[in-house]
């Protein structure tokens, strides 16, 4: 004969202190919990319109410059640390938690165009229009420095003279050499004043260049005759070339993916690319109204953020067609450089009106330290959001955004545009033979040819 019996031990829900949580004992049965999904979907609504009140990317602007913006760089070596060039020859380096300057680079005579640190963050490169490129030591500053830390100048390590202006530079993610664009591609030892290598395919101008991270020797260039330029330091000369129906501006490479990277356009949108296979795109990314500047790859991979001269910056999911947040201010003007911090928990803005700006990369996230039980509802709250994200009430709410009305509205042209397009290529197939006509996916549209 069986017999059941129901056995408990005390010390399961007795508690050791008397400032412990009381243990609760949960059946998850479904026969039990008749309305689960519904408590869990008002629970993921609710979870939406909260991230929306609690949204405030902006963290604040750093002042200092007297010209615009033109380009930023990290410090591989300092987590607050960033480097920020102007069109006035004027580089800083700002302590990004006190929001204040560390030091100056005073030298250049023109417009500072590209800046790059070396992989330990010690040496500092700078580029510009008047001809020069110029190494500095970092210093290793604290924000423990005395409050004129604003007139700390450096004085340059070395002053490299060259023939023509220069448009980008950056440095190898492991080596001492880094690359140089302007009228071809150079290639620099810290130690040498002369360049230890030179590119050139074409006559035009290369206006950015990126090192690949995975592959020290690997890198990419757009330049202005609308080509994508992949080259191998190994090789005695370029490796391929895609050309495009317009301009891009900028490029950045996927650091935990780096075959892939994506390409900051003229046209508006920003193109995902593989190295391997540059006959198509990988994934369009669309919703800028105006060309895209900038653009740079968080450490995760999982997304990327672009700069644009509509006055607004936008994070795009690495593999998604449109963008996942938008911020702008009334003061913001064209943005000329972005930069995710080393951590991925915030974004600075270089832009025309001479001011950085520190943003949330998620808006509605909580800055401080979180308790263990707050970390935890957060994940809950976002893997409720996450379950139910398809459905329209949910969808709605997590993608409006708020939009100056001359970005709405050249939207909306730019969509009319787009549809009258549309309607006119499927008017011209009606009207013509059957398989006269073949739909160009956007993927390739603009592309004109890739050369081996």
């Amino acid at each position: 004969m069986k017999v059941k019996v129901i056995s408990r031990s005390t010390d399961e829900f007795t508690r050791e202190r008397s400032q412990d949580l009381q243990r609760v004992f949960r059946n998850f049965d479904p026969n039990l919990r008749t309305q689960e999904k519904a408590v869990e979907y008002v629970r993921a609504v609710n979870a939406a319109k909260l991230d929306k009140i609690f949204a405030r990317p902006f963290v604040g602007a750093m002042d200092g410059h007297i010209d615009a913006v033109s380009c930023m760089t990290k410090n591989p070596n300092h987590l607050k640390g960033i480097f920020s060039g102007s069109m006035d020859g004027d580089i800083r380096l700002w302590d990004i938690a006190s929001r204040r300057t560390i030091c100056q680079f005073p030298g250049h005579q023109g417009a500072v165009r590209g800046l790059t640190a070396s992989t330990d963050g010690r040496i500092l490169v700078s580029c510009g229009t008047d001809s020069t490129v110029r190494l500095w030591t970092v210093p290793v500053a604290t924000i423990a420095e005395s409050d004129d830390s604003s007139n700390n100048s450096v004085k340059p390590l070395a002053v490299y003279v060259w023939k023509n202006a220069f448009w980008s530079v950056d440095h190898q993610w492991e080596g001492d050499l880094f690359a140089t664009a302007g009228a071809q591609v150079d290639i620099w030892d810290h130690n040498r004043s002369q360049p230890v290598n030179s590119f050139v395919w074409g006559k035009d101008t290369v206006i950015s260049v990126r090192f690949n991270p995975g592959e020290p020797n690997v890198l990419a260039t757009s330049a202005s005759d609308r080509s994508i330029t992949l080259y191998d330091l190994r090789m005695s000369s370029p490796a391929r070339k895609l050309i495009m129906r317009t301009k891009t501006n900028s490029i950045s490479w996927n650091p935990m993916e780096p075959m892939n990277f994506t390409a900051a356009n003229e046209d508006c949108n920003c193109y995902s690319y593989d190295a391997r296979k540059l006959d198509e795109a990988k994934c369009v990314h669309k919703d800028h109204v105006s060309a895209v500047m900038d653009i740079d790859y968080s450490p995760t991979g999982q997304e990327f953020v672009t700069g644009s001269y509509d006055r607004t910056v936008r994070i795009f999911p690495f593999n998604g067609g449109h963008s996942r947040e938008i911020y702008h201010t009334k003061r913001m003007q064209r943005v000329f450089c972005v930069k995710f911090s080393c951590d991925a928990s915030y974004i600075i803005s270089g832009s025309d009106d001479t001011n950085l700006r520190l943003w949330k990369a998620k808006a509605s996230e909580q800055l401080g330290v979180l308790l263990p039980r707050e970390r935890r509802k957060q994940e809950y709250l976002e893997g409720v959001k996450n379950r139910y994200k398809h459905l329209p009430e949910i969808k709605r709410i997590v993608r409006h955004r708020h939009l100056p009305k001359p970005i709405y509205k050249a939207a909306a042209l730019r969509r009319t545009m787009t549809e009258a397009e549309r309607r006119k290529h499927e008017r011209r197939k009606a009207h013509s033979a059957p398989g006269s006509m073949s739909i160009e996916p956007l993927r390739k549209k603009r592309i004109i040819q890739e050369v081996e």
